[in-house]
């Protein structure tokens, strides 16, 4: 019978490692070809991962919540075929140089992300570093023995800690995603202490250079970081929990934090009488259509960004030109269980009311499930937030990098408003509009918000192109 070892493929969009969440098979069952089987969580979102074997399950790698790598082992699958012995007088053939090392150029480059979606089944992997992270909620399965993780030898990890490296000599970095991560976050190569085999700096070794925790938390630490059950020395209270943030997490941490890093920004705001919008929704309801204040709000912007479409461009990464493009994928921020995310309606100005409205409860739905996929997830121009849902009047919000703008809408709230000179009670909400000025002034960015103030208070002209 023949063991077929299944590694983590390539998840795509430059993700080296994801998180495993569920495992929805256990050794003894029976599998079939693209058959899910477990859940595993990137920085993008929780996907499947369907097997390319079928057979019987004889060894799962991996618990719950542990973070594997790309190319580690997943899954062994037996598939019940009998090989065929090897002749005593003709020992296998090992392979080549040349194989061999065509085997870890392309190990390599799907760990440093290729792009493709899924793609590396099979592949040699090599041996690969695992680390634990706190379950994700789910109860661990018991898992049969499996192949065990070798690591650096007892004698060379005592010998002495990994070391900064030399300026003389080039940093060994392998994965692109490692060399401009240092790079986004100004870290020099040369001050990092590289921990990957062969003295390789990796993605862990740059993040714990910038004070990140890169696996389980420890005993003090010079920063006066402790173990749950011990007491924190800058508080003096006694920690209850001490747990990493999650791949998730940790992303939207790089992405906020180069935002506010890189990116001159300024606030406009402006309060808009909303109560024909509101009241329109209603008369909606009653006649039996149903139509979401956030499609409303995404259409009267894309008109708006007709008008101004500097505000979807995207700046290069040195900042000297601007992009501009034929339409708007727009993203919409959406709270989900994972935390802040947002889904992205593609050529968004393209659609009508209606088309917008359906797109808008398929992608959150499919966000807050966590089946949304990374493509679903990424190349927005222009995001819109309607932090207004949580009774929010404002926010000092933070722009979705690498876009040059974002708009804000509060909640829609009854106030005391001077219509025509008297006093009346009116339904009023706030637009804030944060964006690089590097790209524009504020009177273009005031430009935009009138141009969003004049349809919410006018919105009868919409229905006409819905």
């Amino acid at each position: 019978m023949t063991a077929h070892t299944f590694r983590l493929p390539d998840l795509g969009e430059g993700l080296t490692e994801a998180a495993l969440v569920t495992w929805l098979v256990a050794v003894g069952d029976t599998v079939a070809t693209d058959q899910p089987i477990a859940e595993v969580e990137t920085a993008k979102s929780v996907v499947e991962v369907p097997t390319p074997f079928s057979g019987t399950v004889v060894a799962v790698h991996g618990s719950e919540g542990e973070t594997l790598t790309v190319g580690a082992p997943l899954l062994e699958v037996d598939d019940g075929v009998s090989e065929p012995a090897a002749s005593a007088a003709e020992p296998p053939t090992p392979p080549d140089a040349a194989t061999s090392a065509a085997h870890e150029t392309y190990r390599q480059e799907e760990q440093a992300g290729s792009g493709n979606v899924l793609i590396g089944y099979g592949t040699a992997g090599g041996t690969a570093k695992r680390r634990k992270r706190t379950p994700l909620g789910s109860a661990q399965r018991a898992a049969s023995p499996a192949e065990p993780v070798t690591s650096e030898p007892v004698g060379h990890a005592a010998s002495a800690q990994p070391t900064a490296l030399e300026h003389g000599s080039p940093a060994p970095v392998i994965s692109p995603i490692v060399r401009k991560l240092a790079l986004s976050e100004g870290i020099d190569l040369h001050r990092v202490r590289p921990t990957g085999a062969g003295g390789v700096i990796t993605r862990a070794d740059v993040l714990a250079s910038r004070g990140v925790p890169a696996g389980a938390s420890g005993a003090v630490s010079a920063g006066g970081a402790v173990s749950a059950g011990g007491t924190d020395e800058r508080t003096g209270l006694d920690v209850v929990s001490d747990e990493p943030l999650s791949i998730f997490r940790l992303a939207v941490s790089q992405k906020l934090s180069r935002s506010r890093r890189e990116i001159p920004e300024a606030t406009v705001w402006v309060d808009v009488d909303a109560t024909r919008l509101w009241k329109l929704r209603a008369r909606l309801l009653q006649d039996g259509e149903r139509m979401s204040l956030t499609a409303f709000l995404a259409k009267f912007t894309l008109l708006a960004l007709e008008e101004y479409p500097v505000l979807a461009g995207r700046l290069s990464e040195d900042g000297s030109h601007l992009t501009r493009f034929a339409g708007v994928n727009l993203g919409i921020a959406t709270d989900t269980p994972r935390g802040l995310m947002v889904p992205v309606i593609r050529n968004a100005d393209r659609a009508t009311l209606r088309e917008l409205d359906a797109e808008l409860q398929r992608l959150g739905s499919r966000a807050r499930e966590g089946s949304a996929q990374p493509s679903e997830l990424t190349g927005s121009t222009f995001t819109l937030n309607n932090y207004g849902a949580f009774d929010v009047d404002g926010s000092a919000a933070i722009i979705n990098h690498p876009e040059v703008a974002l708009l804000g809408v509060g909640r829609m709230i009854e106030k005391p408003w001077v219509v025509k000179g008297k006093v009346r009670v009116r339904r009023i909400t706030q637009l804030a509009l944060v964006f690089d000025h590097r790209v524009c002034d504020g009177g273009y960015a005031a430009g935009f918000l009138s141009a969003v103030k004049a349809q919410i208070e006018r919105p009868e002209r919409l229905l006409l192109s819905r």
